[in-house]
């Protein structure tokens, strides 16, 4: 199978590379943007597409894998310069009423939100397009298929274009140049079952490529995939093991830190690179959303 030109753009979150990226696809009119990260990083943004020849009026479309700031923070804006942005149907509403997730990032992030993720615009009715699981978007020469693949957010797709899936973060959080994954679990909606559900489509796919949105493109497909796999297997044990003592959120946080960076020892991450994972994948959140999953969905109470 032919291989589109596909070139990832390093967004430099908070001036670190490897955080978020956003992946440019051009055709005959323009460019596809998947992801557009957070409004925090439109001129790192810019500055990608300028580079490769291009400028925002050239993007046509944005296809977002799910809503969260760090992968559709700018989409507004975007939207405003002419780009149509592409979304899954639960998550269409808050692009266009962006008031309830903002309020509740507010809730989490405080007087560090704009730092964080800058402006978060509505997206334009006329500039929003909604599609369902498997519907195909054709863009110039280009064929997207979206997959739903929920388990880290319910309103979560892959897109799959020719043997590439753009796996958003339910294809994990990894780094170039190390073979260490990290999965992403934060509240109100991981879901584990539906996660492996997940990930089962996403092999059944056969892609010869990932690329998760942190960060990167990746062929060893066959590992990636189990290394997810083993990360959900690994919290549900971890959940069993700390739980009936009862530990306060503080500590859960604590005892799962611990937990995965004396893993991650092993691995020989230097300090960037141990800085970009948190960065993609904030220890602290992802506790939180193992303590509402053992309370919601475990029957933990």
């Amino acid at each position: 199978m032919a291989q589109t030109r596909t070139v990832t753009l390093d967004l430099n979150f908070q001036g670190r590379p490897h955080a978020i990226a956003s992946y440019l696809i051009p055709h005959s009119s323009g460019v596809v943007l998947v992801e557009s990260g957070p409004g925090s990083t439109l001129l790192s943004l810019q500055a990608g597409l300028s580079k490769e020849g291009f400028s925002a009026r050239d993007v046509t479309h944005i296809l977002l894998t799910h809503i969260h700031l760090d992968h559709a923070g700018a989409a507004g804006w975007f939207a405003r310069q002419g780009a149509e942005i592409v979304v899954h149907p639960i998550g269409a509403p808050h692009l266009l009423n962006p008031e309830k997730l903002l309020a509740s990032a507010t809730r989490i992030y405080g007087d560090r939100m704009d730092a964080l993720w800058g402006e978060f615009l509505a997206v334009p009715e006329n500039k929003l397009r909604v599609v369902n699981d498997g519907e195909e978007i054709v863009v110039g020469s280009l064929s997207f298929l979206p997959i739903n693949t929920p388990g880290h957010a319910e309103h979560h797709y892959s897109y799959q274009l020719d043997d590439l899936i753009f796996t958003g973060d339910v294809g994990g959080v990894r780094i170039p140049g190390y073979r260490y994954l990290r999965v992403p679990m934060p509240p109100p909606e991981l879901h584990i079952e539906r996660w492996r559900e997940s990930v089962k489509k996403l092999r059944a796919r056969k892609p010869a490529r990932l690329a998760p949105t942190h960060f990167g493109m990746f062929e060893d497909v066959t590992w990636h995939l189990n290394e997810i796999e083993k990360g959900l297997d690994s919290a549900i044990r971890w959940l069993e093991q700390v739980m009936p003592a009862a530990p306060s959120p503080e500590e859960l946080r604590a005892k799962f830190a611990a937990m995965v960076l004396d893993d991650a020892k092993s691995y020989g991450l230097n300090e960037e690179t141990a800085k970009a994972f948190e960065l993609a994948n904030p220890l602290g959140m992802s506790a939180d959303g193992l303590l509402r999953y053992w309370k919601k969905v475990m029957g933990g109470g």
